[in-house]
């Protein structure tokens, strides 16, 4: 068993069951491994939660950079087009994405994912035609991302596309 099939199988128990569920033993059957297997890897639930933040942040961090081009501006743009994927790809990931950050509730293990605010958001990059406009821009991609993972029915897929252009059109004025 992979540490990346023992992720998926925790994510699958915090997706279907809460936070509450999320427990060694849960997280093993899902696997369909002994919790000594699992444990073998995550020696503790808080291991297990910390491995899961690194996870979605690299995906994210991964997913940004598939899209920055290096042009003036692509690191904002590349930032809403990462969101949107998750927002509307799929597999929905703002799901995963809630239910981890809920599971990291502990300010310790909650801290890697404050750090990676603090780099998407606080990166003012010197190529920006404006940088203001680009903080705004991601501000509300975060904003839609925070309003969708708690009512994911609030904006039909025409509605998210329409705002992923708008906040694309306000970054070329």
């Amino acid at each position: 068993m992979t540490k990346e099939a023992l992720l998926n199988a925790a994510e699958t128990v915090l997706s279907e069951e809460g936070t509450q569920a999320l427990t060694l033993t849960a997280v093993a059957d899902r696997a369909g491994v002994s919790k000594g297997g699992l444990l073998y890897h995550f020696p503790t639930k808080d291991a297990l939660v910390r491995a899961m933040v690194a996870r979605v942040i690299e995906e994210f961090d991964d997913l940004i950079a598939s899209y920055d081009d290096g042009t003036p501006g692509s690191y904002t743009r590349a930032y809403v087009q990462a969101t949107f994927e998750i927002l509307t790809g799929e597999a929905r990931a703002y799901r995963r994405w809630s239910a981890i950050t809920a599971a990291a509730a502990d300010p310790e293990q909650a801290e890697p994912l404050n750090e990676a605010m603090r780099r998407w958001h606080g990166r003012a990059p010197a190529d920006d035609p404006d940088p203001g406009t680009a903080t705004i821009v991601r501000l509300a991609a975060e904003g839609l991302w925070e309003v969708v993972s708690h009512d994911p029915g609030l904006y039909d897929a025409d509605q998210l596309e329409a705002l992923r252009q708008r906040l694309l059109d306000l970054l070329e004025r």
